[in-house]
């Protein structure tokens, strides 16, 4: 087969080495990755400590919301019981469905992808470290205070979904909505960082030969589950953003006295929040398949058949948003075609659920703590996948919504398809980052505990609700025959918990965090992360020959432990990894990495603290934030495309390669894409609503005056980009000065800030009040979005020009230029874009 890249797969053969490695390379590497001590610890941003911390985060709110529901419980077990007031067991309601859904399961996820992936592609950490720390601690301190104001009677009260008009200053005047939506957008912009760092990593940083047919499972899940974020996210931080906007500025997008309208809510809501149901349960999933294998001792049944599962569970799921709008009078088309997708999304789950059974059947599982919880997740999520079904069932569905048969169908699901194999990783995965294993006897405890009191609750929920027991009551009267069930149910969340407490005590009891002298490969696994490990990842990175190389070459984890592979030492005294072609894993340059740095902590520190002061309305402290998170970001950035001296290195048995690239070879690039793919989104979703709003409510719709301003509007965009093209053509001719494609640049964004600045002082001229109409509102928001655009284009060319000045931009190629110029370029189309579609739609004559 041709290589990808140019790269010769025979130079492998050259591995493992012969012989002994040279003196004091084993000490250079311990030097080089080193962690901080002290308080100095607060700015390592290696993986094996970065991503303890987020799972013990992510644990933290888990433990949190289990609180929350524990006391709702008690609230339920009988009726008219006085525990909770209302409106604080609304806010217990929301705060229990947001942090969980938010603040635990798909972080929990994330935290696992950066504690793992390295270590099992074999890296020595993921290619942006600093934007994994980033993520942390914005996660962290932004969960902490989105928590804590719970304390003080603020926390939001709307239900985890916020519907409008109830949560309208109309309904909820205080700050608790705001609370949420601002809190949230904060959340879910760490969660899409981190989702970056996790694709360009298992696309980029691969082991030499981990070829996609030989990448683990987990690794693919985390791909498919990455590209979800990227596409389903925007969605829920439009919807915020414009519920905020609503709030703030009283502009009506949600409004259906002025033309908005509320089920706008419901569509950019559940177009995230039904995929996210999928974007939980693949990581999980990808877990799963990679444990029952290992404990099983066999290798995995339909390994192919699972990869396109994880693919078209991916593709349909974006299919099934509407699936919670079956009785909002939809029209039958769609409908149909929303039942039909939320029936055929099964499909993908029965594939790997049949994998897992065949995969246990055939081989010699033992009866320990992961077996159980891998077991009973699977029992338990294919009950609750038969209850998803009979709900995508429309004449089930008008019978059973927003009754706690709802409730108990979702549980099942996120207990059985996350929750368990999460606990089922805790005890597999444990022995990579602790001095002890944890206990067998007591994991069994935990198990049946967990397991039984999981049943108990929410099995009886299923009759509660087909008994007409509604979701988000606070009480309910004597006589409606609910007594027994929902005193069971609360006896079983009891028992529940009774799991988790045991858990903790073997936690506490265990768990020595180390990051060299772990317990290590309890049950026996073939993947690498069960390579010796250090402050470094592997000693050397090895060629992958199979999906199982520990098993298939009982000397890898010696001669990779020896230094016979890649990267014995760090050949320029920096932190390394290898960056390795999309496809088929063949190395292609050495990537310098950034080490410790207080800047990422400084920077999630003023961005929580803008988005806090936003919310309790405390202005001028929240602007100053502003420009110091930026700065805090620009300085650790900075550090960032310094290309070595060394144009190449030898990175192992006399094998070459390039200390720096650019373009679609660089990871850089891949990231730059992945914000754009966001950007789009965000975009794409604002035209979807401004032409739902406008189908729905056309007579609130008046067509613009002058729309032959699109014209020249969009030529001025088009001129920036023609002058981005100029710059990329410079930038490699020696003749001209390095002045010559940045001052391109500069022109470029100065363009494209007058197309801004002519679409705005136009559109104002056509005397579309944001506040009167829908329209106006939209089309304030377009501008608003742009002008982001704009702003951000401008602080990065300045920030290209005082590289440029400091003779940090590279020739013939430089990643910070094409950056830029990806960025500005897509600026530039995506305000052509909005110029034309406000001037052409609505339709009709002016």
């Amino acid at each position: 087969m041709k290589s990808e890249t140019g790269f010769d797969p025979a130079l492998y053969d050259r591995f493992p080495t012969t012989g002994p490695r040279p003196a004091g390379e084993l000490e250079q590497l311990e030097k080089v990755w080193a962690a901080p001590t002290g308080w100095a610890r607060l700015t390592i941003v290696n993986n094996n400590y970065v991503g303890v911390w987020y799972v013990a985060a992510a644990f933290l709110f888990f433990l949190l919301a289990g609180v929350l529901a524990l006391v709702m419980r008690a609230q339920l077990a009988l009726p008219m019981l006085g525990i909770l007031p209302q409106e604080t067991y609304n806010q217990f309601f929301t705060m229990h469905g947001t942090v969980m859904m938010f603040l635990f399961a798909v972080p929990i996820m994330e935290a696992i992808g950066v504690m793992l992936l390295p270590q099992m592609l074999a890296a020595r950490d993921l290619p942006f470290p600093r934007l994994s720390a980033y993520a942390f601690w914005a996660y962290l301190i932004g969960g902490l205070c989105f928590f804590a104001s719970i304390f003080v009677g603020l926390a939001p009260n709307g239900g985890w979904f916020m519907y409008p008009p109830l949560t309208s200053m109309t309904y909820s005047p205080g700050i608790n909505a705001d609370f949420w939506l601002l809190g949230i957008g904060f959340i879910e912009i760490s969660a899409i960082a981190g989702a970056i760092e996790i694709l360009v990593g298992v696309l980029k940083t691969r082991a030499p030969g981990m070829t996609l047919a030989r990448m683990p499972l987990f690794a693919w899940a985390m791909l498919v589950f990455a590209g979800m974020i990227l596409i389903a996210f925007p969605a829920v931080i439009l919807a915020t953003l414009l519920l905020e906007m609503e709030r703030a500025l009283n502009w009506p997008f949600f409004d259906a006295a002025r033309g908005g309208d509320p089920m706008l809510w419901q569509h950019l809501f559940w177009f995230f929040g039904h995929p996210e149901v999928y974007i939980i349960f693949l990581p999980a999933a990808g877990l799963v398949s990679m444990m029952v294998a290992n404990l099983a001792k066999t290798e995995l049944v339909g390994y192919q058949l699972i990869v396109l599962a994880l693919l078209a569970t991916g593709f349909i799921s974006f299919g099934v948003w509407a699936h919670h709008m079956f009785a909002t009078g939809m029209p039958s088309l769609s409908v149909g075609f929303f039942s039909a997708a939320s029936m055929a999304v099964s499909l993908p789950a029965g594939i790997q659920v049949f994998s897992w059974i065949a995969t246990l059947a055939i081989g010699r599982a033992v009866h320990n703590t992961p077996t159980l919880f891998l077991v009973g997740g699977i029992v338990t999520f294919v009950m609750g996948g038969l209850t998803g079904v009979m709900v995508a069932m429309v004449p089930f569905d008008w019978q059973a919504h927003d009754t706690h048969f709802i409730v108990a169908h979702l549980h099942y699901v996120l207990i059985g398809g996350a929750v368990f194999p999460v606990f089922a990783a805790f005890y597999y995965w444990f022995g990579m980052t602790s001095r002890r294993a944890l206990s067998e006897r007591l994991g069994k405890w935990v198990f049946w505990l967990m397991f039984a009191g999981m049943q108990i609750t929410f099995l009886p929920m299923h009759l509660t609700g087909l008994m007409g027991m509604p979701r988000r009551v606070y009480t309910y009267l004597p006589g409606m025959e609910w007594e027994w069930t929902n005193l069971i149910s609360t006896a079983g969340a009891f028992v529940l918990g009774a799991g988790v407490a045991v858990f903790l005590v073997d936690l506490a009891r265990n768990f020595r965090f180390t990051v060299e002298d772990d317990v290590g490969n309890v049950y026996g696994g073939g993947t690498l992360e069960w390579l010796p490990t250090g402050l470094y990842s592997s000693r050397s990175i090895p060629v992958v020959k199979s999906r199982t190389p520990l098993w298939d070459d009982p000397d890898l984890a010696d001669d990779v432990e020896q230094g016979r592979y890649f990267l014995p030492n760090s050949v320029t005294g920096l932190r390394e990894t290898l960056i390795t072609s999309p496809v088929r894993a063949e190395p292609q340059y050495l990537q310098i990495m950034m080490g410790p740095s207080v800047w990422p902590l400084a920077a999630a520190a003023f961005t929580a603290g803008f988005f806090l002061l936003l919310t309790v309305q405390a202005y001028v402290p929240s602007i100053i934030c502003l420009p110091l998170a930026t700065f805090a970001i620009l300085r650790w950035l900075w550090d960032t495309d310094r290309p070595v001296e060394t144009k190449e290195v030898d990175v192992g048995a006399g094998i070459m390669l390039p200390t720096y690239r650019t373009g679609p070879s660089s990871h850089g690039w891949w990231a730059i894409v992945c914000v754009l793919v966001v950007a789009a989104m965000v975009f794409l979703m604002a035209v979807f609503g401004y032409l739902f709003v406008y189908g729905v409510h056309p007579s609130f719709w008046a067509p613009p005056t002058e729309r032959w301003w699109a014209v020249p509007i969009a030529a001025l965009y088009a001129a920036g980009g023609l002058l981005l093209i100029l710059a990329r053509w410079l930038l490699p001719r020696e003749k001209s000065t390095l002045w010559s494609p940045t001052a391109a640049v500069l022109f470029a964004a100065v363009f494209l800030t007058g197309a801004f600045a002519v679409d705005w002082f136009t559109w104002q001229a056509q005397g579309f009040d944001p506040e009167l109409t829908s329209q106006g509102a939209f089309s304030h928001a377009f501008l608003a979005l742009q002008g982001f655009l704009i702003a951000v284009g401008l602080l990065m060319a300045g920030y290209l020009a005082a590289r440029t000045s400091r003779n940090l931009v590279s020739r013939p190629a430089n990643t910070t230029f094409d950056v830029v110029c990806l960025f500005l370029g897509y600026t530039a189309a995506q305000g052509a874009a909005t110029a034309i579609l406000m001037r052409i739609v609505p339709l009709g004559a002016a």
